[in-house]
């Protein structure tokens, strides 16, 4: 059953709101949050049960893959194949901030993130409830618009509510960033742009 938490104070949603989010987290639970654009949703994501719900609850295949977003590089680190020099300084420029890139993953990492690739789409997220709760998990979360497949993206608590019902284990209160629309995605090795 979805809690739709309601800020009282920014001190009380950066603490308790964000405690019980990873709370449900750690339990397997599908959580809600604002990012930069738009509420996400997130997940454990090597608990392949909570992702396997998640796509089903968006009806979006396993193959296409999904984004992980983290409050700093180290929170990546577990995923991703070591970056050589140039690459790094081409994607850590672009950190914290609105760029999702392709990087080579780790042959460790679950086929039901990278989807039919052998890349991860990561983000060092920007926005800092996001990044808060990035925090307060203790690493990367995977990020997924909040949205049935193909339908337009949830910007509100109550517009998540809307859609999702009781079927999310937790909402947490705030405001998307700025952006119009989500996160470009672009491939770090052939910096091809996947989404503008």
């Amino acid at each position: 059953m979805a809690v739709l938490a309601t800020p009282n104070s920014a001190t009380r949603l950066s603490t308790w709101h964000l405690q019980q989010a990873r709370r449900h987290l750690t339990a397997g639970g599908i959580i809600a949050y604002p990012t930069e654009a738009v509420y996400g949703l997130g997940c454990d994501p090597w608990n392949q049960q909570a992702v396997n719900r998640l796509l089903a609850l968006k009806r979006r295949s396993w193959r296409k893959g999904l984004i992980l977003i983290a409050a700093n590089y180290t929170q990546l680190i577990p995923f991703l194949e070591p970056l050589t020099p140039l690459l790094a300084a081409k994607v850590l420029a672009t950190w914290p901030g609105p760029i999702t890139w392709l990087l080579p993953a780790r042959a460790k990492v679950p086929h039901w993130l990278c989807g039919q690739s052998s890349q991860l789409a990561v983000r060092i997220t920007a926005q800092v409830q996001a990044a808060q709760l990035c925090h307060i998990w203790g690493g990367a979360l995977v990020s997924t618009s909040a949205n049935l497949s193909g339908r337009s993206t949830a910007k509100t608590a109550l517009k998540v509510r809307q859609v999702f019902g009781q079927q999310l284990d937790y909402i947490v209160p705030g405001e998307v960033g700025g952006l119009p629309r989500p996160s470009a995605i672009r491939d770090a090795l052939t910096d091809k742009v996947l989404r503008y």
